[in-house]
This record gives structure tokens, sequence and C-alpha cells, in this order.
């Protein structure tokens, strides 16, 4: 079943923020840190999991036990991008469901074309409005749980410009979208546009390195927005973190370093649930021994 708190909070009006989680270990660390919800981003779930790029080579299955995974690891809802909704309206249906199954609390279908390609990259293509418009409307029909919200979002700015991107927005709340995502709109004052045209709660996407301008959550809630998500923030910080160590160790030979900050281990362990073991261990110690 979906967190009915995202919806909580569009009712009221409750700006939230997510973190992108790319593996279990990003999961659990923004589940210690204390987030609302978390975002499990298409892109770096794939390069995590699989190693290749976000381009609509990763299939429904493969995503679906990776987003059931963190959804299984966090306590907060869970935003989960769906691609395309991985092919036709019959697809979309399948896709819903099964993340609805999964324990999702949002689902995010955008309009490109199959195989799609990470909003920020070049040559992405985006389908007919119309077709888009249908996947919105199969996608809320399908759901069971009223309290999972359906994301929808456009990639047309970058191709087809900021009217069509705007066009698309309001027809897809329109069509019952209960969260727009426009993506790769390139300045606050498009952002503030949007906001303003769209008769839908917006979702800004933060993406370091990306096209959009990066602003504080009190910023993007005074824009107009209704939530925002940081999908690289995680992956791109560990790895930088973890390259330096291990450019570190190969230079040295040592992991040893005061500008290698490293987690504690024992800290570690009690985050992934060594503790639970340990308990076991010590309730059963008797019969353990004796073997």
């Amino acid at each position: 079943m979906a967190d009915p708190r995202l919806k909580q909070k569009l009712a009221n009006k409750e700006f939230f923020l997510a973190p992108g989680v790319f593996d279990m270990i990003s999961a659990m660390l923004a589940e210690r840190v204390g987030f609302d919800a978390v975002y499990a981003s298409g892109y770096w779930l794939t390069a995590s999991y699989l190693g290749i790029p976000d381009a609509g080579i990763a299939t429904f299955t493969d995503m679906l036990n990776r987003v059931s995974k963190v959804v299984e690891k966090s306590s907060v809802p869970v935003i989960a991008d769906a691609d395309t909704g991985f092919g036709g309206l019959l697809n979309v249906h399948h896709t819903v469901r099964g993340y609805e199954q999964a324990g999702v609390s949002a689902i995010q279908i955008e309009d490109q074309e199959f195989p799609k390609k990470c909003g920020h990259t070049p040559y992405r293509r985006v389908v007919p409005i119309e077709d888009m418009v249908a996947k919105v409307r199969v996608a809320v029909d399908a759901r069971r749980d009223p309290n999972m919200l359906v994301i929808a979002r456009t990639d047309a700015r970058t191709g087809f410009g900021y009217d069509e991107a705007i066009r698309r927005g309001v027809a897809f709340a329109e069509a019952g979208a209960d969260i727009v995502f426009v993506e790769s709109l390139q300045s606050v004052e498009e952002m503030r546009g949007a906001c303003a045209a769209i008769p839908a709660p917006l979702m800004a996407n933060m993406s370091d390195g990306g096209r959009t301008p990066i602003h504080p959550a009190s910023e993007l809630a005074e824009i107009g927005y209704a939530c925002a998500i940081w999908p690289a923030l995680a992956a791109l910080s560990a790895s930088a973190a973890i390259e330096k160590a291990m450019r570190h160790l190969k230079a040295t030979g040592t992991s040893l370093s005061p500008d290698v900050p490293l987690f504690g281990f024992d800290d570690f362990c009690r985050m992934v649930g060594f503790e639970d073991v340990w308990a076991f261990e010590e309730k059963w110690k008797d019969v353990l021994d004796k073997r």
C-alpha cells in the first residue's frame, strides 16, 4: 500500500523534498538522516544495479526489483521513476499495478519515445501529446490505492520549447495527474511561469549537473513548487568520495589518511541490521554453543 503522507502534504500545501537514492546503502542513509521521502531514480538505480546508461535498456522487471528493495528499506514514502511506463497503454497499466503492489507512494511517467533517455542528456524525443494524455488517464485509472500519486513528466522543453512544455503540463493536469513535472526548465523565470500556468502541484528537479538551476527548498516553495527531488546528489557525492579514497590507496598503499573520512564500521554494522543478528545469537547462545 502507498504511504498516505505524501498525499496529505499535497493537500496541506506542505512543501516536501526527496533525495535520490541509488542503492540500499543510500536508502538506509536517507532513513538515518530523517528525510520525509526518497526518490528512486531510474538513472542512478540503473547505473548502480546494471552499470549501464539510463537509455531505456533496463526493463520493467529490473526496475520493479530494485524499487521494491528501496521500499523495503524505507519507512518514508518512496517516489519512483517508471520511465515511459515501459511501453504502451497496457504496459502503463501493468507498471502502475506492479509499483503499487511494491508499496510505492508516487509513480513518475514521462512523455518520451521509447527507448527513453535521461532528461538532462541530448537526443530525447517525445510522443504526441495525445498519447501521453492517454497514458496519464490509464495510470490514474489503474491505481487501486487512492493514496498513490501519479506524476506526469514532460521532456518537451529541450526539443520543442517552453510553450509546448507548458501546453503538455496543462494537458497532463487536466487528464488527472496529481503532480506535474516539467523537465529541464532553464531559468527561474521559466520555473515561475510553469508553476503559475499549470493547474496542478509541480515538482522541481534539482539535478546536479543538469540544465535547471539549483535553488534551495525555501526558494522553490516561494517560486510555487509543491515538492522537489535531488536525484543525483547521493550518487555523485558517493562517487567522488570513493574515487578519492581509491586514488589515495593506490598512491600510498594504505587507507589511513585524514583526507579520507570513513564511516565507522561498527556504526555501519548497526545501520544494516547486525544488532538483530547479535540479539539472535545471544538469545540462542546455549543451543549454538552446544553445536
